[in-house]
């Protein structure tokens, strides 16, 4: 029998990297999340839709619940059972800026990818539908959410296969996106955000005007939070490709205030839109990652 120490180091994201099957690192970082103490709240990643919703103009007349009005005075359509069946998107972004990754950390596209991965696993394990959107300056893949076995291969097929590739248009993107996702669903983003961040928030906030429930992974590398380089170096943008000889020591203080207000205003935005906000380092286990969402959505309960 596996101990709590062995489940620990089995989700560290190095041990996982290390598998090179991303539907075998899936079961495990699902199954290692959802057994013992972490099995009561397996079913908080379930979207819980209300049986009504309020009516909007153009919605058939005859759906009305008419019971409901004499008790409230107001208008509400009845949802059906094949309404209210949950569907998630999980959109990963794979735009250059996620290959970074420090000393003895992996990537973040590859955090991003497995947690993607383990979410879908556990979803479908739910009986619940999801499908993924990779993007960067553009939508790469778009897969329709389902809720069969070969639909989440096909789903570890992308994700085993995805490279960080492109320059990021996240705010464009996120807005396309909304788009063409027609009916309300639990949408989960994993994403460094490295992009304008007031442009950004009118992008999630379409998904909100849309209806959907929201969820953003801000997935970093620590280095990209606390800035402990040592030597005079080269940084490199991975996006734009170019290069700047820096003292880290001279501009830590600068960078980290800098760094700091933009991480305050994701959570601020987000706290005010209604949007959950996750901010993650790529060296967290995989199960801290879980938790930390399903502590913060269970106490908004």
């Amino acid at each position: 029998m596996s101990t709590q120490k062995e489940k620990r180091q089995l989700l560290n994201p190095e041990i996982i990297h290390k598998i090179s099957n991303i539907n075998l690192a899936a079961r495990l970082v699902a199954e290692g999340f959802i057994s013992g103490r972490h099995k009561s709240v397996y079913h908080g990643f379930s979207l819980e839709f209300a049986e009504h919703r309020e009516y909007v103009f153009g919605d058939d007349l005859k759906h009305i619940d008419w019971k409901v009005y004499s008790k409230t005075d107001k208008h509400y359509i009845k949802l059906y059972e094949e309404e209210t069946s949950i569907k998630a998107y999980l959109l990963v972004d794979i735009s250059n800026s996620m290959g970074y990754q420090s000393e003895n950390n992996i990537s973040k596209l590859d955090y991003s990818r497995y947690l993607a991965a383990a979410l879908a696993y556990i979803i479908i394990k739910q009986q619940d539908q999801v499908g993924l959107v990779t993007f960067a300056e553009q939508i790469k893949d778009f897969i329709p959410p389902r809720s069969t076995v070969s639909h989440l291969r096909n789903i570890m097929a992308v994700l085993q296969n995805t490279t960080a590739s492109s320059l990021t248009q996240l705010p464009e993107t996120l807005h396309i996106a909304a788009e063409r996702i027609k009916r309300r669903g639990l949408i989960i983003i994993f994403s460094d955000l490295l992009d304008h961040v007031q442009e950004v928030i009118l992008g999630l906030r379409h998904f909100k005007n849309k209806q959907h429930d929201l969820i953003v992974f801000h997935v970093l590398d620590e280095q990209e939070r606390n800035f402990d380089f040592q030597h005079l170096a080269h940084f490199e943008d991975l996006e734009t490709k170019e290069k700047i000889l820096v003292d880290p020591k001279s501009i830590k203080k600068e960078y980290l205030n800098t760094f700091n207000e933009f991480i305050q205003k994701y959570k601020q935005s987000c706290g005010e839109a209604g949007i959950d906000y996750v901010p993650i380092t790529t060296s967290v286990p995989f199960d801290f990652a879980l938790m930390s969402y399903l502590s913060m959505r269970q106490k908004l309960g």
